[in-house]
């Protein structure tokens, strides 16, 4: 029997290249990148037919930081970091985004940074 870490790598690199195949940055609607660790989460605004990152954004970035307070969730913190992505993009002149949830699920801390950036200004 295979290990289960093994598997749960497979799958979860599987669910990743469907989200991948329907999701695609152009410089008129780049993709806004979500990923997540244990403690973090880190966004990126890409536009992937120049292979270029054009903003980016984390909940352990010194912005972010100063701006959380000590009882903040790690929703919170996401939602914070969805906000300022959007202000970011709407600094490089971006308007509207296509979501990358990359491998994880709609909800929780991919969600809270989904709504900080439509509560920031950016559409999807």
């Amino acid at each position: 029997m295979a290990n289960k870490n093994v598997v749960k790598h497979k799958k979860a690199e599987r669910r990743r290249r469907r989200v991948r195949s329907r999701v695609t940055g152009t410089p008129d609607c780049p993709r806004l990148c979500v990923a997540r660790t244990l403690n973090h989460v880190y966004v990126q605004i890409i536009d992937d037919i120049a292979g270029l990152t054009l903003a980016g954004v984390s909940s352990n970035s010194n912005i972010i930081k100063a701006d959380a307070d000590a009882k903040d969730t790690k929703a919170a913190l996401a939602r914070k970091v969805g906000i300022k992505a959007a202000e970011m993009a709407k600094a490089k002149g971006i308007e509207t985004v296509v979501f990358d949830r990359n491998r994880f699920p709609f909800h929780g801390r991919v969600k809270a940074v989904a709504d900080g950036a439509r509560e920031g200004g950016l559409k999807f």
